[in-house]
């Protein structure tokens, strides 16, 4: 059985401040883009694992791996699994590769197993294997909360073309993370953004767009900065770097403009994506 494990950007992102935990409290606008790695599970009498990204780890710091540990210990379940991950979301981009793979595995398992296993179920599981898998396994748009754990769907009603560009280098999470606390962030309207998107009002989208990682993320990658400068002169109407980066997209009614600053970026040796957002779907 096989599911695609989809790619998410961050609309916005807000870094509102630390939990008593250690952890960050956030608030965001995470949506779903039709750019997907595909996992295909079978039970199987014995534990095997198939990927083509040489790169990842077969052990729990592999997020499907750690999806069938924490799934199993909730329920109990003694079947193995086949396994075949076709990797192309990159790593370090912020656009939630490992998470959404995670998730898929999840959902997987629910259909396999037929185990009874709520949405709400779900996301609490999800939780336990990364930050955002569980806004990975509901792959709506949606305002999200807390930790990523909190997460309420909306309708989206403000169609755009979206383009991806990642540079060479990545970033890890947990610097950024770190430097965040030190630097003055922007933090960005994000439920001003929601009704912006809600409503079709165009012109909001493209002012509210806002992310407090990115300046942290610029100076441990100063190639992030110069993708996006270079978006806004190839005449997108706007660009942002989603998550911790290092993928900056641009967005553009305009298809042809979205063309052509694909094909610039390719000529140039980064990896690129046009694509959309996967509107108010459950998959």
């Amino acid at each position: 059985m096989r599911e695609r494990a989809y790619a998410k950007i961050n609309l916005s992102l807000d870094v509102v401040g630390i939990r008593d935990d250690g952890y960050h409290e956030l608030k965001m606008i995470m949506v779903p883009v039709d750019f997907y790695d595909t996992l295909d599970m079978e039970i199987a009498e014995e534990m095997s694992m198939e990927q083509n990204a040489s790169y990842l780890p077969m052990d729990e710091k592999n997020t499907v791996i750690k999806a069938i540990k924490v799934v199993r210990e909730a329920y109990g379940f003694k079947e193995n699994f086949r396994i075949k991950l076709v990797k192309h979301i990159p790593t370090q981009a912020g656009l939630a590769g490992g998470s959404s793979d995670g998730a898929a595995a999840i959902r997987l398992m629910r259909k396999l197993l037929k185990l009874d296993m709520p949405n709400s179920k779900m996301i609490e599981l999800a939780s336990k294997v990364g930050a955002d898998v569980a806004f990975c396994c509901m792959n709506r748009p949606a305002l999200v909360g807390g930790i990523g754990d909190i997460i309420e769907p909306f309708n989206l009603n403000c169609p755009f073309e979206i383009l991806l560009v990642k540079p060479r280098r990545g970033v890890m999470t947990k610097k950024a993370f770190e430097m965040v606390d030190k630097l003055d962030c922007i933090h960005p309207d994000v439920l001003g953004l929601k009704n912006a998107l809600e409503t079709n009002d165009y012109s909001k989208v493209i002012e509210l767009l806002g992310n407090s990682l990115e300046a942290p993320s610029f100076k441990l990658n100063g190639d992030i900065a110069k993708i996006k400068k270079k978006m806004l002169e190839l005449g997108l109407d706007a660009s942002l770097m989603t998550g911790s980066g290092s993928c900056v997209f641009g967005i553009s009614r305009d298809k042809e403009i979205i063309h052509k600053a694909e094909k610039y970026f390719k000529n140039n040796g980064y990896f690129v994506r046009a694509t959309n957002i996967l509107n108010n779907r459950y998959r």
